[in-house]
């Protein structure tokens, strides 16, 4: 890391990579944005031992952390939306346009687009954990190893355990059609 680098300008850039890990590992909105907000002091407080090698795998260890940390995190399962379709609908419907989708096109991948979410958070943790690390966040098996800190063989195995999780649950959702 340069000397002149500021916090803003390093970790800043991030910010949304640790709220959506966050959001996925608490699945609470309001315990999410505490974890964040305990995290993000941590990384302030931490910033000048900063190495410089990777800030967003350092920022999302130390959310992870927080998260497994929080009190919060094992209080049972609890299915939150991601987002407010419930109470905002001008914003759902707003959502749900398309220049390409006719309204049923819009309906049926709105649909797709929960099942999905749903399915994701009735995932154990540590798998949900790898999943969203890697097919959401993009993160290399590499850096999830780093943020994890656990091997690449256990990172393959949990994506693998959680692929084969999802896709029997989407063929049971499937089947229901």
């Amino acid at each position: 890391m340069l000397r002149n680098e500021s916090f803003e300008a390093v970790v800043l850039p991030h910010l949304d990579a640790a709220h959506n890990l966050a959001r996925w590992l608490l699945r609470d909105g309001a315990a999410a944005e505490d974890v964040l907000q305990e995290a993000m002091l941590r990384a302030l407080t931490y910033f000048p031992s900063f190495r410089g090698q990777n800030a967003r795998a350092w920022l999302l260890q130390i959310v992870r952390n927080a998260a497994y940390g929080s009190a919060k995190l094992n209080r049972g399962v609890r299915l939150v939306p991601l987002d407010d379709e419930a109470g905002d609908n001008n914003a759902a419907i707003a959502a749900l346009r398309s220049a390409e989708d006719d309204p049923e096109t819009a309906l049926i991948r709105a649909r797709d687009r929960r099942q999905v979410r749903t399915m994701l958070a009735a995932l154990p943790i540590e798998l949900r954990e790898a999943v969203v690390l890697r097919e959401l966040e993009e993160l290399s098996y590499k850096e999830i190893a780093e943020v994890t800190r656990i091997p690449i063989g256990t990172v393959m195995s949990r994506l693998w355990r959680a692929r084969r999780l999802l896709a029997a649950a989407a063929a049971g959702v499937g089947g229901k059609r």
